[in-house]
């Protein structure tokens, strides 16, 4: 793999950081995880909308809708609230939502919980992305079949070479199925006419499905050889700087599912543990699904300007 370098000193990584002298503005800027506000040009008084999301951007039904919010540039406020599984739940939320479930959505006061009825209802008051969504049932079911798939491989410990094959075949036959469906289109989002709220419906698990196949089975979903169709949906949505701004690294993903999902299991050949160890410690240009395929610009000065 090569001789990796020495960790920068704190005086080499000083000048670094000054250069990240104007971060982008994160209210009226490019989309960001660390806004609490949003306003897409509008005042502060016409906000209607509060999105309680998780903390750390990792929450994946939370990344369905506020995507859906910064595409369709909602103003909107946002509130950070703990995962279940990463900490005790805030007294003042539950109180608002006695469940605890995110995300929630507020609209004029009415609070909205479950990632799909805050998207059809974000759709009743502010129209629709695209397709509206009472005519996306065929996509909806198609991304829970392949949700289905990858948590039967990924979450259940499998007991011998044959059950891991099984695992792979299952998801590799609706993962065939999805492919079909992209390249049914002229473009390259689900549905024809351009980004919809079916893609939407797809980021956030195809996402976590790239980084942790990759790191617990081996596998590279994002394979342009097998799957060119999916491989160009993804080129497109990391043109947009809305799905930019809400997108993870395969390093993330590996190690938050686990508590999310109930555990993930590594198959545990030599070459998922090769993969393992690339996420883990590098070099990682050119990991396969480790988020973006070329870092954004400033990112490591970002980086090194929040830790000094």
């Amino acid at each position: 793999m090569g001789k990796r370098a020495a960790a920068l000193s704190w005086s080499q990584l000083s000048p670094l950081a000054a250069r990240w002298s104007a971060p982008p503005d994160p209210t009226q800027g490019p989309t960001s995880a660390q806004s609490r506000l949003r306003l897409f040009g509008a005042k502060e008084s016409d906000v209607r909308v509060t999105l309680y999301r998780d903390n750390h951007a990792w929450c994946p039904y939370c990344q369905k809708c506020w995507l859906w919010l910064e595409e369709k540039q909602v103003p909107y406020k946002i509130e950070k609230i703990t995962m279940f599984c990463y900490g005790e739940k805030e007294a003042a939320y539950k109180r608002l939502v006695p469940s605890g479930m995110l995300p929630a959505l507020s609209i004029d006061g009415r609070m909205i919980t479950e990632s799909d009825r805050i998207l059809m209802e974000l759709e009743r008051d502010f129209g629709p992305l695209g397709e509206p969504i009472a005519s996306l049932t065929p996509q909806r079911q198609l991304e829970r079949s392949l949700f289905r798939a990858w948590c039967d491989w990924l979450c259940r410990p499998s007991r011998d070479a044959r059950e891991e094959r099984q695992g792979q075949q299952e998801f590799e036959a609706v993962a065939a199925t999805v492919e079909r469906e992209l390249g049914s289109t002229a473009g390259p989002w689900f549905c024809g006419g351009g980004f919809s709220t079916a893609d939407v419906v797809f980021v956030p698990y195809v996402e976590r499905m790239g980084a942790s196949l990759f790191y617990y089975k081996g596998f590279t979903l994002r394979d342009p050889t097998a799957r060119p169709n999916l491989c160009r949906w993804f080129d497109a949505l990391e043109q947009r700087e809305t799905y930019l701004g809400t997108q993870s690294d395969a390093h993330t993903h590996a190690h938050d599912l686990p508590p999310q999902m109930g555990g993930c299991y590594a198959s545990g050949t030599a070459e998922q543990r090769a993969c393992a160890q690339l996420v883990d410690q590098g070099p990682w240009e050119g990991v396969p699904d480790s988020g973006r395929r070329e870092p954004p610009p400033l990112a490591a000065e970002e980086a090194a300007s929040r830790v000094l």
